[in-house]
């Protein structure tokens, strides 16, 4: 099964820190959790954190924006108030082989 289901669209979603780094520091176990979780069931491709750490990126793909927006409601910096997430859609027209071979 290729990692990009032809089926699905793929998402970038932009995490705005909106607290201090001591208030994230926290709860970036339960975060970490939420991500591996996500991982298994074959929703996020990659993830990390913004260089300098204002925040971080997911890029992820979905069935539907709205899925992936309810999904994101269980992130504990989410679920705490410290972050912002701006998801951005699209439909690629261009995959690295290797993202089909996955």
């Amino acid at each position: 099964m290729p990692l990009i289901p032809n089926s699905q669209n793929v998402f970038v979603v932009d995490l705005h820190y909106t607290a201090n780094i001591d208030q994230i520091e926290p709860l970036l176990e339960g975060h970490v959790a939420f991500l591996e979780e996500q991982y298994k069931a074959g929703r996020f491709i990659a993830s990390g954190p913004k260089v300098p750490r204002s925040g971080g990126v997911i890029i992820a793909t979905a069935e539907s924006r709205e899925l992936l927006e309810e999904l994101l409601t269980k992130d504990p910096f989410y679920q705490q108030s410290v972050a912002t997430y701006t998801v951005t859609e699209f439909r690629p027209s261009m995959k690295a082989q290797k993202l089909e071979e996955a």
